[in-house]
């Protein structure tokens, strides 16, 4: 079978580890590079690969997946895919060979779940997703779209994590808790009660520590 062509938007961290993962499968991806709309990172090699251009630079027939959203902008992937317009199935779904996805569990477009992750039993993962490595969702556990689970997350059973929330490196989170719609919950905290959307809590037990600023107010309830 002749590999697909795919693009990857952004050309920071998460768009490098994501690249390496594709990589991982030549026969079913052909890695044409990065989109930046960073005029001056246009025609740069990232790690042997090209930045093509802007968004505007993106080849007509690429699966794209959009791979931006750091901790202080993790608005950004709604954003792009907004101004994108494609159709769902333009989107690539990227599953490291190392992840551990169980037949009753289903990963959305556009989301990217990175090495040594495990999904046990029922665990639905939305589109445009941020999966990072070494991260355990169980049973029941929903991901809604555009969130990011960060490195090490471990979620109990039947937790639900809102739309475009940003769970830090190494959090934990209780059974049947909830993690509101573009929250924050900062890295190393254990949560143990829902935590409201458009809120940043840290901690052990995590607490409220001040409303979200990066949230897109039409998106909050």
């Amino acid at each position: 079978m002749k590999p697909t062509d795919l693009v990857l938007v952004g050309a920071g961290g998460f768009a490098r580890e994501t690249a390496q993962l594709a990589l991982t499968s030549p026969g079913r991806w052909r890695l044409l590079g990065f989109l930046d709309d960073d005029p001056a990172r246009h025609g740069d090699l990232v790690d042997g690969l090209p930045v093509l251009g802007g968004l505007a630079a993106l080849p007509e027939q690429a699966r794209v997946v959009v791979c931006t959203g750091r901790p202080d902008n993790y608005t950004s992937r709604l954003r792009i895919v907004e101004r994108l317009g494609l159709p769902a199935d333009r989107y690539a779904t990227l599953i490291h060979p190392s992840a551990v996805v169980s037949a009753s569990s289903r990963v959305g477009p556009g989301s990217v779940i990175h090495a040594q992750c495990v999904l046990t039993a029922s665990v639905e993962v939305g589109a445009h997703v941020a999966v990072m490595p070494h991260v355990t969702l169980t049973h029941d556990d929903v991901v809604e779209d555009f969130a990011t689970i960060a490195s090490g997350v471990r979620l109990a059973g039947g937790v639900r994590v809102g739309r475009g929330a940003y769970l830090g490196a190494g959090a934990l989170v209780r059974e049947s808790r909830t993690v509101g719609a573009w929250s924050l919950v900062g890295m190393g905290s254990v949560v143990t009660r829902d935590v409201p959307a458009g809120e940043v809590w840290v901690g052990a037990p995590a607490r409220f520590l001040r409303p979200a600023t990066a949230n897109p107010s039409k998106e909050l309830p």
